[in-house]
């Protein structure tokens, strides 16, 4: 992603462990240290510019941290994308763009860092984070549930390969999480409209999670060598429904996206959220208002301020 979010390190800051961030863009990278170093100061942090979907660089990641804090022993593959559009205004491009930046990038961290969480004297663990949208295909984000699913079976198949060698995995699936993301998704079709319903539900209160919530849930699920970690109860019942009534649930997911906007039928750029101008018509704009409101708070909060 291009802004590097900060909501799975608070926790891990307290139990006493130097941190390493790392992300593609340097400027963010730099901002996230010194937010960190002021709430914690005490804390070794220090940050890699790395670009996940490129296993050479994910390799100088890891050698970096294990020379300069020992380690890693815990490490945590959060790098993602959200593309948010009607599947009319989308390509094999974006799909490709979601599973070289999600899958492969977990699969990348994961490869590499496995050789150190092996050799780690408090047995490595090692989290991916997937998604509710992991859990069953959801409507208008096709390219970014494809992806999620593919690391959370990734987290399943390495927990059974890695059981002999003390190294837990856990596989984490966020539902609606008030992050900030709404500014940097990208958007296709009338992407007015896409903004609206998506930043509307990922900060309404009752349906999405508070980020440093769900932060305390990961830590404690990955030091709890947890095998899978579901966050919101939106997200619990999404993949309980889908489990034991699969069909049903797709129709379901079918009738609800009859509500979502229509395509427009041309396939163009998508855009980032903070770029987008405000839909026409005094709902749409009272929506997009109401649903931005926690979320442009956390975006500040999580380093995911606009450029």
């Amino acid at each position: 992603m291009r802004h590097l979010s900060l909501i799975h390190v608070y926790k891990r800051q307290a139990r006493g462990c130097a941190v390493t961030l790392a992300a593609r863009d340097g400027d963010e990278l730099k901002n996230a240290e010194a937010m960190l170093r002021h709430r914690h100061p005490r804390t070794a942090v220090h940050g890699v510019v790395c670009d996940v979907r490129d296993q050479e660089a994910v390799r100088a990641l890891m050698r970096r941290a294990h020379e300069v804090a020992g380690g890693p022993d815990i490490v945590v593959a959060n790098a993602g994308i959200i593309q948010v559009a009607p599947l009319d205004s989308i390509g094999a491009e974006e799909f490709r763009s979601a599973m070289d930046t999600m899958f492969a990038g977990a699969l990348h961290t994961a490869l590499e860092s496995l050789p150190y969480l092996r050799r780690s004297p408090y047995g490595g663990r090692l989290a991916l984070i997937s998604s509710v949208g992991g859990l069953l295909g959801v409507p208008h984000l096709l390219p970014y549930a494809c992806a999620k699913a593919a690391t959370g079976v990734l987290a399943e198949g390495l927990l059974t390969e890695t059981a002999a060698d003390r190294v837990s995995v856990t596989g984490v699936y966020p539902g609606l999480m008030r992050t900030g993301s709404h500014l940097h998704a990208q958007f296709g079709g009338d992407r007015s409209k896409e903004f609206a319903w998506f930043s509307a539900l990922a900060g309404a209160p009752l349906i999405s999670m508070n980020a440093q919530r769900a932060a305390e849930r990961i830590v404690s699920g990955v030091v709890r060598r947890r095998a899978r970690v579901v966050l919101t109860p939106a997200a619990r019942a999404a993949g309980l429904a889908h489990g034991i009534a699969p069909a049903t649930t797709v129709r379901l997911s079918a009738l609800a996206a009859r509500l979502l906007p229509k395509g427009t039928g041309t396939r163009e750029p998508l855009r980032e959220g903070n770029s987008i101008a405000p839909p026409e018509g005094f709902a749409a704009r009272r929506l997009r208002a109401w649903g931005s409101a926690m979320n442009d708070r956390a975006a500040h909060a999580y380093n995911q301020r606009t450029a």
